[in-house]
């Protein structure tokens, strides 16, 4: 094997000092591969709002959890020469919480919120008119003798992430002036990340090798990096530590993922539908009672990816167990009359 076919190009190595995660993320647009309509038009707004010398519209990304929406935020931050203010949904507990964040930003300045669909309503309330009029209302005092003070903000940015679009309330959802899809990744997409990250890490790998774990990915960037991080240790124990396909192959059975990218859970959500229930329809809890799992997360981290393959189907009546469901996992498919009727 030739050193360039073993050695990938990237952009640079990790100092020993970073945070693995943080410095695997992409840097600006040019280090970002896939999603190329979306990057198109990221920089397109980008591009306007510093020709304006402005800030740049709010922003929401929504789609899958692990396709890199915090990365995207950060991009584009650093895209834009500002500063970024990361939060989530979950730790704004009180309006006020949200207040002192919104006191200390700057002009141009980006408040990431992560799962801004679970912001309390009070929270929101506080966020309308920042987003809107750039101006934070405190009510001072209590009684008959409170007022209302409303301060100035500066132009700032606030960019949203969410994988369950449809719990945003209307009015929040509104206030975003671009909102933006984020679909799961190609396996060229995923090589490409998969090499980069590779080189930074100074981790040895093939082409071939790269395919192989970019396949078992699930169309994923997070769950490609962690598949890599996985195949390194077992390539430094159990070879010599060179990633080919034959070592990827070997650690990816030992972490029960198969050729596609289904591991333990989702195989035992597609078990429980045809061997428990007759291949369904079966509800989503009623699944995750059966495999002792929780209905949320089935339905955000393990469900998009079955109903991409074509192994499930929503019916109005639960979950259904495709053909090719059955097909993969070596079981002889029998269609009862009911999913005769669905079908």
């Amino acid at each position: 094997m030739a050193d360039d076919d073993r050695l990938v190009s990237g952009s640079r190595k990790l100092d020993e000092t970073e945070n693995l995660d943080a410095a695997l993320r992409p840097r600006s647009l040019d280090d970002i591969y896939g999603q190329d309509s979306l990057i198109e038009r990221l920089r397109i707004l980008i591009e306007a709002a510093k020709a304006r010398g402005e800030a740049l519209d709010h922003i929401l990304f929504y789609g899958p959890p692990g396709l890199g929406k915090t990365s995207l935020s950060h991009v584009m931050a650093h895209e834009m020469g500002v500063n970024i203010r990361i939060t989530a949904g979950p730790a704004i507990e009180r309006a006020g919480d949200l207040a002192a964040i919104l006191s200390t930003l700057r002009k141009g300045d980006i408040l990431f919120i992560d799962e801004v669909h679970r912001l309390g309503r009070a929270v929101e309330e506080v966020l309308y008119p920042a987003m809107e009029d750039f101006a934070l209302d405190i009510v001072i005092g209590k009684g008959p003798s409170a007022r209302n003070v409303r301060l100035k903000l500066p132009r700032f940015t606030v960019i949203g992430a969410t994988t369950r679009l449809a719990l945003m309330t209307a009015p929040l959802r509104a206030r975003f002036g671009a909102v933006y899809r984020l679909d799961f990744y190609s396996v060229d997409a995923l090589v490409h990340i998969i090499e980069r990250a590779a080189r930074m890490l100074d981790v040895p790998i093939d082409r071939a090798g790269s395919e192989e774990i970019a396949r078992r990915a699930r169309g994923t960037p997070r769950v490609a990096l962690r598949l890599l991080r996985r195949v390194r240790d077992y390539a430094q124990v159990r070879a010599d530590g060179i990633i080919t396909k034959e070592v990827a192959q070997r650690s990816m059975d030992l972490m029960e993922i198969d050729e596609l990218g289904l591991d333990d859970i989702d195989r035992r959500v597609l078990h429980a539908i045809i061997e428990k229930f007759g291949g369904g329809p079966v509800g989503l809890d009623t699944i995750a009672a059966s495999i002792s799992e929780e209905a949320d997360t089935i339905m955000d981290v393990y469900e998009p990816f079955l109903l991409q393959l074509g192994f499930i189907e929503r019916t109005p009546r639960g979950r259904v167990a495709t053909p090719r469901a059955y097909e993969h996992l070596g079981i002889e498919y029998n269609q009862t009359e009911e999913q005769q009727r669905l079908f």
